[in-house]
């Protein structure tokens, strides 16, 4: 039996249970890379060019998964917090300086996607969603997938939305695209 559950207005609830699962970051760390080498010289770099053509840099602390390029081009994934970018850009760096490449004095690395979890904290009710909301913007195939995907057009974010009340949020380069794509979900679902 599903209970019913009061909804909290957005400003009076807060985020408490938004949670970042994940910021992916790319960008420009040097005019070349010779992968052979950061392979050969750097502990947890691995290259296997027939199967992928960039190097795969894993970092322990903080847990971060970068993809190297030769083109001087990287992509990190598996951040959990901003903090993180920081710290495991700044690792990335060093470990190729000291295999010898050079690198920029500034790396130009941006956040691309900032991906989150929320609890709306009540049950959703995903054939309602679909009557209520623009049609254009949803995708819901129940026996295909359980969830139903929104599309929001500004800010824009992709929400996967599941009965459960449990929402995954996408697209965001900062937290604050986040937390709108997040109140305007909640206002639409109110109307």
């Amino acid at each position: 039996m599903v209970q019913k559950m009061i909804l909290i207005p957005m400003d009076e609830k807060g985020y408490e249970s938004l949670k970042i699962e994940n910021i992916v970051a790319s960008g420009v760390i040097a005019d070349s890379i010779d992968l052979e080498i950061i392979s050969e010289k750097i502990k947890n770099c691995e290259l296997n060019a027939k199967r992928f053509p960039g190097a795969v840099y894993r970092i322990e602390k903080p847990k971060i998964a970068s993809l190297i390029f030769s083109s001087g081009k990287v992509v990190l994934t598996g951040i959990r917090r901003k903090e993180d970018l920081h710290i495991g850009l700044g690792i990335i760096m060093e470990s190729l300086r000291g295999a010898g490449i050079d690198t920029y004095d500034v790396p130009q690395v941006a956040v691309t996607n900032i991906v989150c979890s929320y609890d709306m904290g009540r049950y959703i009710n995903l054939n309602k969603v679909v009557i209520t909301l623009n049609l254009e913007n949803i995708e819901y195939e129940p026996e295909q997938f359980p969830g139903l995907v929104y599309r929001i057009e500004d800010p824009k974010i992709v929400a996967l939305l599941f009965s459960s009340g449990k929402i995954i949020l996408t697209g965001g380069k900062n937290i604050e695209d986040i937390k709108r794509g997040l109140d305007v979900l909640e206002q639409r679902l109110e109307a």
